[in-house]
């Protein structure tokens, strides 16, 4: 009981902060679950590569309430969603493959030096400067390539790169979040897929379907589904600079105590 709490509670912070950065709570949901799975002696060998499963299969649900949040509100570039969709589902399945194929010990190395690159990122509130327009078909497809690679190895929505790479193509922010929130959905539905598929083969916990687990993921989507779209209403009244370096400094914590864990 205690535990299906946690991913109840886990699950409504995850959803307002999808909905609020459009960053689908994933850079929340991989290290909490991470901590949660190993009080619950799940295999060592398999405790990230479930807890990056299991993320990715609740930002499918999470992205969907917080993207119609978002539309209702006129802020979804459906153009730049068609165009990107290809490349974002290539990647992220085969970086899916990767991630499966790698140890528990090297993906929280991974994840830990990109938690401190997102949160210096927000800290600074670096920000690329608008002086281009949207590439072709083409070359969006390429880039959603990189972004859902990159997202399907630390088991996030991809917002993190998303919303940058539309502001540095002169999108407004607000637009380039709720954009973001779209695009999470098929970073989400490829992930999701690769990691059950890579790890049906492997000996998991019961209630595991590869490399998601069933109950962690039931408790997360219930209640993100439902703080997404408050999320939304927020990220267009609340200082979203200020949010994001609160949000940094909490990145940092947690990435730090993954990086003690390593030793």
């Amino acid at each position: 009981m205690t535990f299906w709490l946690l991913y109840v509670a886990l699950g409504a912070f995850a959803g307002v902060l999808a909905g609020l950065l459009g960053v689908g709570g994933g850079l929340v949901i991989v290290p909490v679950l991470t901590f949660i799975f190993t009080a619950q002696h799940m295999p060592d060998a398999h405790i990230l590569h479930l807890a990056l499963g299991t993320s990715l299969a609740s930002i499918m649900f999470t992205s969907v309430s917080s993207l119609r949040a978002h539309h209702r509100r006129g802020a979804v570039e459906w153009t730049v969603v068609r165009r990107i969709s290809a490349g974002i589902l290539v990647g992220t399945f085969a970086g899916s493959w990767v991630a499966s194929q790698l140890s528990t010990r090297f993906l929280k190395g991974f994840f830990v030096v990109f938690l401190y690159y997102v949160a210096l990122q927000m800290l600074l509130n670096i920000k690329p400067k608008p002086h281009r327009q949207l590439p072709e078909l083409a070359a969006m497809s390429g880039v959603g390539g990189v972004i859902g690679g990159v997202s399907s190895l630390v088991g996030i929505g991809g917002g993190t790169m998303t919303v940058p790479f539309l502001v540095w193509c002169n999108v407004a922010i607000q637009r380039a979040i709720g954009t973001s929130s779209a695009v999470g959905f098929p970073i989400a539905l490829a992930g999701a897929a690769g990691y059950l598929v890579n790890g049906l083969s492997a000996e998991l916990p019961q209630y595991s379907l590869g490399f998601v687990y069933l109950p962690a993921l039931a408790g997360i989507s219930a209640t993100s589904m439902m703080t997404a779209p408050f999320g939304a209403k927020l990220a267009h009244t609340l200082p979203i600079d200020l949010l994001k370096k609160i949000f940094a400094l909490l990145l940092v914590v947690m990435g730090t105590k993954m990086l003690l864990s390593l030793f």
